[in-house]
This record gives structure tokens, sequence and C-alpha cells, in this order.
């Protein structure tokens, strides 16, 4: 009789831990075989590339590339530089001789607003004053008193808050101004915030309203620089009316506030004006 092969229970399991085994390492032999395949053929592919024989390299054209030049700096027109040239931009005129200068500059066919550009010696210069021949230019006034007119002040919120903003001063009641505090973001960088400083937070809006629909406006510097920006009149006011103008707005300012001034109309160059005989 044959022998009698006897598999115990122990052996079977070991047997298939080994057979597992094997098939792990028969796996991983062949994916390092297809690498190595993979890598060899790369290298052969490449080696191809760079071995091109000359004559194919000579018909290969070359491209060249051209450098980007700075964007150039628009020119001005004809008649910008010919206002220019009529002035010295390094001088300090008198208000004297500035103004029969500016006339001369005009460019364009309207009537041409006459501004003033104010370097001040510190920001937060704030206050209001009444040009004596106006600016040329109808001041239009809201005023905001909820405690009258609650209806009229929340219409006013949603108007502004999609962005139409149709007054050049709003006045409002104390009682109003947490109310325009939703919209503050709005109003507050267009110089337009009612503020007690500035007279247009008050109990009596509809007297404070027609002071400024009489000519009297608040001025105050950019939030984050010394700058004032002020409309002083219209080219067609002449010399003298543009001149008292100008002092009553020195004054309201104080000199000793301004560090430098320009004076300009809507399209001509600045004119440097001396500020101390004002």
């Amino acid at each position: 009789m044959g022998k009698i092969r006897v598999k115990t229970l122990g052996d079977e399991k070991q047997e298939k831990k080994d057979a597992k085994k094997a098939e792990a390492r028969a796996v991983a032999k062949k994916a390092r075989e297809d690498a190595e395949a993979r890598k060899a053929a790369t290298e052969v592919t490449q080696k191809e590339a760079t071995s091109q024989p000359e004559e194919i390299k000579a018909e290969t054209p070359k491209i060249e590339t051209k450098k980007t030049t700075a964007v150039t700096k628009k020119k001005k027109s004809a008649s910008y530089q010919k206002a220019t040239s009529l002035l010295d931009k390094k001088k300090k005129y008198k208000l004297s001789e500035a103004l029969p200068l500016l006339a001369q500059l005009k460019r364009a066919k309207f009537d041409e607003t006459v501004e003033l550009h104010i370097n001040t010696t510190e920001k937060g210069i704030t206050g209001s004053l009444t040009l004596p021949h106006g600016t040329g230019k109808a001041t239009r006034v809201v005023i905001a008193n909820y405690t009258a007119d609650p209806k009229h002040v929340e219409e006013l919120i949603k108007t502004i808050e999609s962005g139409k903003i149709n007054f050049d001063v709003l006045i409002a009641t104390p009682d109003t101004m947490p109310k325009l505090a939703k919209v503050a973001r709005v109003l507050g960088p267009r110089g337009l915030m009612p503020n007690p400083k500035s007279g247009t937070v008050t109990q009596k809006p509809d007297e404070i309203a027609k002071k400024f629909e009489g000519g009297q406006f608040t001025f105050k510097t950019e939030s984050k620089f010394p700058i004032l920006h002020l409309a002083v009149g219209k080219l067609s006011f002449g010399d003298q009316k543009l001149s008292d103008n100008i002092s009553t707005a020195v004054k309201a300012i104080n000199v000793k506030n301004i560090r430098s001034m320009t004076l300009k109309s809507t399209m001509s160059p600045g004119i440097l004006i001396e500020t101390s005989n004002l």
C-alpha cells in the first residue's frame, strides 16, 4: 500500500498564506517590469528627438520673439498744448494775473466751471460758506425729517441704497440720523452724510435748507488726503465776480491752512496761485 499523506489544519492555513505572499510578489515584480519598460521607451523617444538629422534641423524655422514695448502715454490734444504754452508752470501767479489768463485758456464751447484745488496743511479741515455771486449752479437740497414724514425717509433710504443720488445737500433732523446710518457708507465718501459741524443736522431743517438753496455750501478735505476741491463760479462770471468768490472761499478756509492753491477751469491746465496777498 502507498503512503497516505495526512494534512493538518495548521499546514493548510500556512499554505494559503504562502500562496498569497507569492501572488503579491508576482504582482510587484510585474509592476516593476512595466515601469522599467515605460522608462526605457521614454528614453529612446527622447534620444530620437534630440538626434534629429542636420538636414531636418536646417529646415526647422526659427521663431523670433519680440519684446513688448511699454504703453505710450496718451498725447495731449493740440488745443491743450497751445493753452499750456501760454503759462509758466513753475510760476505762482497773483490772482489779478491768473484770472485774465484763465479766460485765455478756455477750450470748451460750454460755460466752463472755475475750480480751486487746495493742498491744506492738514486733514479734517471743514466748514461752510456762501459765495457772494453763487457757484452758477442751482443747489439741490433734500430734507429728511423722520418725525414729520417717516414714509419719505424710508423711500429716500431705498433710493440711496440703489445708488441714485439726486441731491447736492442732505439736511436731517437729529431723530433721523439713526435711520440714515444704513446708508452712511454710501453718503460718507461723497461728503453727503449730514453732520452737525456742517450745519446739516438741525431741528430747523426748512430754515437751513433756504440758506443752502441760496448758495451756502459745505467744504471738507478728502478723507485720506489734505486736499480741498471747490467750485467757485463760471468763466462767464468775469474777473471781478470770480475774484470776489475766490477771496470769500480763501477767508472761510483761512490762509494759514493753505499750503498751495491751483486755479483752473473744467478743460484748462492748472495755474499756481500766490496766496500771500489774498
